[in-house]
């Protein structure tokens, strides 16, 4: 937290005052930066500004339709070949849906899938479309979802739908359980030039610098550091003071590949997690 926001606050009520502690919450005057894509910041955000903080919104990735749709059309035209469907995000599913639409194709096509979700947003995003999501692993990674479908997909036809890059953890590990896995490009993110300019802006002002900076993703590791110059030791050192924090191990790992430190890591791999960790801060992630 900085200085001259900490004696800002004094100047309304003194320390110890009833006044003072009725109105303070716990992220007074604590500026916190978040990178989420424009259309995924409010609910990161709203719940930090519930808390008192000073969020500064500046989307390190956007979300874009992938170079061609042939691979995920031709999917859905053979849905009835698929016993399990596999969703890792609530971008998936919105593009998965965008796509049914124009193939006029209908929820009943969906209808005998098994379909795993990870994680509870990705879950709701599915139910709110009329379908039951039947395996939502314990941990919110690919592992556990790995985990949760390890005595029941061998031999079975899975299709995976998820961003151009990512992880191979779950196509490679159900192979090797005897799962025949079909991977489909559903969308891309990549780095926004419109960001670059406010970031590094913001980074150079002490009055606007952010106190913590928030990490939702691998992909958001990777464009805030393309973003602020990539993985030089100069970029490094313009980030010294600020904390970040994480949304899960995964992206802890991104972190520290780039040689940040994570000071914040949330127990459950969730934006209220998340929140909740930043308010009650654990012992610094390893």
């Amino acid at each position: 937290m900085n200085s001259s926001a900490r004696a800002g606050t004094g100047a309304f009520a003194r320390p110890g005052s009833r006044s003072g502690q009725r109105h303070r919450k716990p992220l007074d005057s604590t500026r916190v930066l978040v990178g989420r894509a424009r259309h995924q910041a409010s609910a990161l955000s709203s719940g930090l500004r519930k808390l008192g903080a000073q969020v500064i919104e500046i989307p390190f990735i956007e979300i874009r339709a992938p170079r061609s749709y042939r691979p995920l059309d031709r999917a859905l035209t053979r849905l009835h070949e698929y016993e399990w469907l596999i969703l890792t995000s609530v971008n998936g599913v919105e593009a998965l849906w965008t796509r049914l639409r124009r193939l006029g194709l209908r929820k009943r096509n969906l209808s005998h899938l098994k379909i795993a979700a990870i994680g509870p947003a990705t879950r709701k995003a599915i139910e709110a479309r009329g379908l039951r999501v039947a395996v939502v692993p314990k941990e919110y990674v690919a592992e556990s979802v790995v985990k949760g479908l390890r005595r029941r997909v061998t031999g079975k036809r899975v299709l995976l739908a998820r961003a151009k890059v990512a992880r191979d953890v779950i196509p490679r590990e159900l192979r090797k359980l005897g799962a025949k896995v079909d991977v489909v490009e559903a969308y891309e993110t990549v780095s926004p030039k419109f960001s670059r300019v406010r970031l590094r802006a913001i980074m150079k002002d002490p009055r606007r610098r952010p106190d913590i900076i928030t990490f939702t993703s691998s992909s958001t590791v990777r464009n805030f550091m393309s973003l602020v110059a990539g993985r030089s030791a100069r970029a490094r050192r313009g980030l010294q003071g600020i904390r970040f924090a994480s949304i899960g191990p995964v992206t802890s790992s991104t972190l520290r590949e780039f040689g940040l430190p994570v000071h914040i890591e949330a127990k459950e791999y969730t934006i209220p997690g998340l929140i909740e960790v930043i308010v009650k801060p654990q012992r610094p992630a390893r």
